[in-house]
C-alpha cells in the first residue's frame, strides 16, 4: 500500500494552480472537469502519480471557499533549506506565516506557509542539508 494523494477542496482552482506550481514549484499533472457533477479535479506534485503522493484541488462550482476545519493540520514538503524556501516564497508572493526555526523541543528546522484558501504547508528541512 502507499498513500496516493491528499484532497483539497479549494475556492478558485486557477489561483490554487498558481500558487502550487508557481510559488510551491510543483507541476500541473492533470486536470479533469466534471460538468454533470459540478466539479473539475486538478493534480498537482512534485513527481510522477505512480511513484509519489500529490495534491488533488476540487473546485466545485459556485463555492467560493471553505473553513479548512481543526482537526486538518498541514502537507509537509521536504526542503533542502527551510530559510532559502520561504524566502523563495515571498518572492513569489506567498504567505510565510512561520519562519524557519527548529520545531518547538527538537532540532529539525521547519517553517509553515498558507496557501490561498487557508491551508497549511508545512516546509521540513532535509537533515542532511542543516547548517549547524
Amino acid at each position: 500500500m502507499r498513500i496516493l494523494h491528499t484532497m483539497l477542496r479549494v475556492g478558485d482552482l486557477e489561483r490554487s494552480i498558481r500558487f502550487y506550481t508557481g510559488v510551491l514549484g510543483m507541476r500541473l499533472l492533470r486536470r479533469s472537469d466534471v460538468p454533470s457533477q459540478k466539479y473539475t479535479l486538478a493534480f498537482v506534485g512534485y513527481g510522477d502519480e505512480a511513484q509519489s503522493a500529490v495534491l488533488e484541488l476540487t473546485y466545485n462550482y459556485g463555492v467560493a471557499g471553505y473553513d479548512p476545519g481543526t482537526a486538518f493540520g498541514h502537507v509537509a514538503v521536504e526542503v533542502d533549506d527551510a530559510a532559502a524556501a520561504c524566502a523563495a516564497v515571498k518572492a513569489r508572493g506567498g504567505n510565510v506565516t512561520r519562519e524557519a526555526g527548529p520545531v518547538k523541543g527538537g532540532t529539525t528546522v521547519i517553517a509553515f506557509v498558507q496557501d490561498p484558501d487557508g491551508y497549511k504547508i508545512e516546509l521540513i528541512e532535509r537533515k542532511t542539508a542543516r547548517r549547524d
